[in-house]
């Protein structure tokens, strides 16, 4: 079994000389993946604009010059705005594909220092009289390099370059027209005195891009769980969000779910402690589970601000509430292979003592582990029950009273709940095996046993009303023996249903004529990772 214990407070003391030491640390792919689409946006807004007023002035015109043909004469104004419109439209293209979003970011600052000499052209372009006065302006490049500033978290070396070469842009445009001979401002001295309120524009836009990154890095530090980085969220569900994340050492993939002290607590500093006291306890007993087809527990912790986390391992592939949504009701063959794998799960944990109660397609996981294609991996046996006695005195690593029930909330899910737990009556493995008979009966109709207006006449039914047979209810053909099994885990009374997941299992396999071989679910998942490349290129 391996090490699992509370990891301390996540903000430990460091030396000086390795803080010191320390590279800066990289902020996450999803902040950075929300920046290059932030980024892809402003574009798109910037070609909009820059249509607009276009348009804006060539109205404006006619109705100076009440209906002229000048309004409809296009010059150097609408080459640059065309040039500008142009560049925006391809930055938010680029930005909206499957790319590096680090490189979509730097690609950003140079849109903006082209954007800026764009803007700089278009103002310094036309012929100005001798007699203009050279003053200090703020122009729209200081405006744009201060938007970028808060949009781009950009290191500040990367900032201070973008943001002196785009303000930079005026002086070189005034210096183009004085070699042009559009304008004589005098010394070249005069192009930067004019612009330096752009400039002072640019020192504030550096500090605010700092404080950008610094905010992200922080992101960055509070999604550190123990020796492992948070990525992406990969997943929400009602007791709170899994990300993808990575081991700082070993750059193990895993996934971490993250449980809300507000889910889990009552209002008060005792009741979150026993809450932290009971969720270890049970984390540890399921870590102790071996099966192959039980998703492995790396390790556990609470966070400073009391978030409950498990690592696990990180799954390829989708669960089989999302295979049923895109592929529809599964063959008989296919179900018993899943089926089978899910009871040699369950076997394990009963022998333990341990319940799952809360089987249900969303926590069933199927893909490819290795070689071996449709490989089921059973999900959320860190909330499991334990069957031992609550007066009795529990040994050390033993599972105490459930999380979920000491703590007032309802466990299991209405749709797939076996009627003792609609009841509030005692509950033991016969419980698991009532919701993979559901489980199974979705897999094959793809609907649910029974369906209701809310989850209270949905246990009702669960309770007191007969199941019909998979076979009416889909008008589809389904084996015998198959049917007949499920209609067994499916029984009211736990006496009348297999007494042992084992068992299940083996009668699954049991049943001749519908085998799903390796060679059919190597197949399937060619073609999905096929709809997969197509989806995303």
């Amino acid at each position: 079994m391996p090490d699992l214990r509370l990891i301390g407070p996540l903000v430990r003391s460091t030396p000086a000389v390795l803080r010191r030491a320390r590279p800066a640390r990289a902020l996450p792919d999803d902040l950075l993946r929300d920046a290059s689409r932030r980024l892809g946006i402003t574009a798109l807004l910037v070609a909009v604009l820059w249509s607009v007023a276009t348009v804006a002035d060539h109205l404006a015109i006619r109705v100076q010059t009440h209906g002229g043909p000048q309004w409809l004469q296009a010059g150097t104004d609408e080459v640059f705005a065309a040039i500008g419109v142009g560049a925006s439209l391809a930055m938010y293209a680029f930005s909206r594909r499957e790319r590096d979003p680090a490189f979509v970011l730097n690609l950003g600052l140079v849109y903006l220092v082209l954007i800026a000499f764009t803007i700089s052209l278009m103002i310094h372009w036309h012929p100005v009289p001798a007699d203009f006065p050279v003053s200090p302006v703020i122009s729209w490049v200081g405006v744009a390099v201060l938007i970028f500033a808060a949009i781009l978290p950009s290191s500040p070396g990367k900032a201070i370059i973008a943001a002196l070469l785009a303000v930079s842009m005026n002086p070189l445009a005034m210096v183009i027209a004085q070699a042009r001979g559009t304008w004589d401002f005098g010394s070249p001295l005069n192009a930067l005195l004019m612009h330096y309120p752009d400039y002072l524009i640019a020192g504030v836009s550096i500090v605010v891009a700092m404080v950008v990154r610094k905010l992200g890095q922080q992101v960055a530090q509070a999604r550190e769980m123990g020796s492992y980085q948070l990525g992406e969220l990969i997943g929400r569900g009602g007791m709170g969000e899994v990300y993808h994340a990575t081991h700082r050492m070993l750059a193990r993939p895993a996934a971490i779910k993250l449980i809300r002290p507000e889910m889990v607590g009552e209002g008060s500093d005792e009741a979150a402690k026993l809450a932290i006291k009971r969720f270890r306890r049970e984390a540890e007993a399921a870590a102790s589970l071996r099966s192959p087809h039980t998703v492995e527990l790396y390790d556990l912790g609470v966070t400073e601000d009391e978030t409950m986390y498990f690592v696990m391992e990180y799954l390829e592939g989708m669960t089989l509430e999302q295979l049923v949504a895109r592929e529809g009701r599964l063959p008989a063959g296919r179900t018993a292979h899943i089926l089978r794998q899910v009871c040699l799960s369950l076997a394990e944990a009963h022998t333990a003592g341990l319940v799952h109660r809360d089987i249900k397609p969303a926590n069933i996981h199927v893909g490819r582990l290795g070689l071996t294609h449709d490989f089921v991996k059973v999900l959320d046996f860190g909330l499991v029950k334990s069957v031992v006695d609550k007066g009795a005195e529990l040994p050390v690593g033993a599972a105490g009273p459930s999380l979920v029930t000491g703590v007032g909330l309802t466990p299991g899910t209405p749709a797939y709940m076996a009627p003792e737990m609609a009841l509030g009556e005692a509950v033991d493995a016969r419980a698991d095996i009532y919701a993979v008979g559901c489980v199974g009966y979705f897999l094959l109709t793809g609907k649910l046993v029974f369906e209701a207006g809310n989850a209270a006449q949905l246990m009702l039914k669960h309770a007191v009303e007969e199941p019909v047979p998979p076979s009416v209810r889909a008008g589809i053909v389904v084996p015998e023996a198959l049917e007949r099994l499920l209609l067994a885990c499916l029984a009211k009374e736990p006496q009348d249903r297999p007494q042992d997941a084992l068992q299940l299992a083996r009668s699954l396999a049991a049943i001749e004529g519908i085998a799903w071989s390796e060679e059919e679910a190597e197949q399937w998942w060619r073609v999905e990772a096929a709809r997969v490349d197509v989806r995303t290129t």
